[in-house]
This record gives structure tokens, C-alpha cells and sequence, in this order.
């Protein structure tokens, strides 16, 4: 167990969160400046010594994806040439995991240039959160911890006391995590049959594969943009019998007419964690926010102490 006092500094990105896993390790939050010049120049400056310190950096990468991404390198250089020991990066939302592969002629896999300009920047470990598809941690040649935001979910679900619950996985991607869900709240599980076109972010569910009728179905997915495929999956859903709808979202990654969506839709509750904090939109009343914040601190805890943690990954 480690004597030394725990060190986190939050990004830009993730005051809130940063605040929060403070509270649960009892520590405060690690003194820093970020400045961004008028061109959009990001500057940041660490404000205290860390020398010889194992830090802890707090950022999601969203809204601004691309400026979070990028504060994100200067924060783990910034530790790194003030002789930080090690950089543990608690990166909750990935924006870029999606781009994991070269599904189309002359693009980019987008996921494996983030990689490895992490570990160009001297990022020593990643913990992240319900990252898909889950062989992407082989992108990394550093230990990645890929958490699972299900107890979290699944607690807060079970405080609903719904009756007659099915698990519904909005397409074929997320069964295996939705299982795991099925599993954790003793609940039979179906499948959305799920069609994408294009890249304009719209898909469409062409059909739910079990029996849903007169029961309460609770679609689950690591993240949603502007809920469309929740929206479809619920209509299609009460089409086949359902008694009522609610979601359960890792990621909330809310977009400009989302939340018109989702009040027009009949999902009754959307329940999402606190891992983006910097949504361009005001969540409506049907958002149920609960945090991530204690499973990360533990996460921290652990790794500061050198202490496994396989526990957090068991469901």
C-alpha cells in the first residue's frame, strides 16, 4: 500500500467529475491553468510540483471533441516534463474508439492515431469506461482498464422496481454487454435488428427479436448522440406489445435536438452517468443523471495502492 498522497488534476472537460472523485478519495483536486488564446492556441500550465508523483488526469474527450483530445496530450506532457513518475489518464468517453477500424476505402483508423499519440505524449495507463468494441485495448502498448458502468446502471434500475422487465439491445453489437445486463437484473434479454445507411448518424431498427409483450423493456447501450436509434427501438418496441419503455445510456453524448427527441418520445425515463459534462444541451426531465464517480475513485485507489483490480470488472 502506498503511503504517498493521491494526485488528480481534471482537464477542462471534467471539472465536475474531477470534483467528485476527489470527494470519494479525500483529496483535492490538483492546482492547474488552462488558457485558450483567441486563434484557439490551448495553453496549460500544472500549479504545483509533482515531481516524482504518480498523477491521476481526469478528461473526456467531447464538445469540443477535438480540443479536449488535444488539451488531453498537452496535460500528459505537461506532467511529464515536470517529472511527474507516471501519467494515469481516466479518459471516462473515448469520442474516437467508434473509428477502430478500415471499413471503407482511403480512411483513417482513427481510434489507433489516438493511441498512439497517448502514448507519444507519455501516458502511462488508460482507465476508461464501457470503451467499444472491447479489442480496441489492443490498440494501446500501455495497460488499458476498461471499467464497466452496469452496476451503476443496473443499481439504479433496480431502484425503479419495474415490473416485468426485459433487457432490450438495440442492435447486435451491444448483446453481449446487454446480457450482461439481463444477467445483473435477472431479466430475459432481446435484440433489435438495426440498420445503418450512412455516416448522418441515423439508423433505423427494423425489427425486435423476443418477446416483449407486457413487459417493461429497459434499452441499454454504452452511448447515444441524438437518441434516434433509443427513439425507433421504443416505437418498435410498444408496436410488438411492450408495456412501457425506459433506457439505460453509459454515455450520454446529447447533441443540438436531442432532448426534443426524447420528450416526444415514449421512452418514460432515460437513466445516464455523469462521464460528459460538457453536453451543449440542457437535459429535459425525462434524464436521470447518476455517477460514475465512486467506481472511478475505487479504480484509482486500487492502482495508487497496487492493489488488483479485477473486482470492479466482475458483474
Amino acid at each position: 500500500m502506498s503511503n504517498e498522497p493521491i494526485l488528480v488534476l481534471g482537464g477542462s472537460a471534467s471539472p465536475r467529475l474531477t470534483q467528485k472523485i476527489c470527494d470519494q478519495l479525500g483529496v483535492a483536486p490538483a492546482r492547474r491553468d488552462v488558457h485558450v488564446f483567441s486563434e484557439g492556441n490551448t495553453f496549460v500550465r500544472v500549479g504545483e510540483n509533482v515531481r516524482g508523483r504518480r498523477v491521476y488526469l481526469v478528461q473526456s474527450t467531447v464538445f469540443p471533441t477535438n480540443d479536449n483530445f488535444m488539451e488531453m496530450l498537452f496535460w500528459i506532457d505537461a506532467l511529464k516534463r515536470a517529472s511527474a513518475d507516471s501519467v494515469t489518464v481516466v479518459m471516462p468517453y473515448f469520442s474516437y474508439a467508434k473509428g477502430d477500424k478500415k471499413d471503407e476505402p482511403r480512411v483513417s483508423i482513427r481510434a489507433r492515431v489516438c493511441a498512439d499519440a497517448m502514448e507519444a505524449a507519455g501516458a502511462d495507463r488508460i482507465i476508461t469506461m464501457d470503451m467499444l468494441p472491447p479489442q480496441l485495448q489492443g490498440f494501446f502498448r500501455i495497460p488499458v482498464d476498461n471499467l464497466y458502468a452496469l452496476p451503476v446502471l443496473g443499481e439504479a434500475i433496480k431502484r425503479k422496481g419495474l415490473s416485468n422487465p426485459v433487457v432490450v439491445s438495440p442492435d447486435l453489437g451491444f448483446a453481449k454487454p446487454a446480457r450482461r445486463y439481463a444477467t445483473y437484473l435477472n431479466a430475459p434479454l432481446a435484440i433489435g435488428d438495426k440498420e445503418r445507411k450512412g455516416h448522418d448518424e441515423r439508423a433505423e431498427v427494423m425489427e425486435i427479436i423476443g418477446d416483449v409483450a407486457g413487459k417493461t423493456a429497459i434499452v441499454v447501450d454504452d452511448f447515444t448522440i441524438s437518441g434516434g436509434t433509443l427513439v425507433e427501438a421504443a416505437k418498435r418496441l410498444l408496436e410488438q406489445g411492450a408495456a412501457a419503455v425506459y433506457a439505460a445510456v453509459t454515455h450520454g453524448v446529447f447533441t443540438p435536438g436531442s432532448m426534443e427527441r426524447l420528450m416526444a418520445s415514449p421512452i418514460q425515463q432515460m437513466i445516464v452517468t455523469d462521464s460528459i459534462e460538457t453536453q451543449p444541451v440542457e437535459f429535459c426531465a425525462k434524464i436521470e443523471v447518476v455517477s460514475v464517480a465512486p467506481l472511478l475513485a475505487e479504480a484509482i485507489r486500487r492502482i495508487h495502492n497496487r492493489e488488483s483490480i479485477s473486482v470492479l470488472f466482475s458483474t
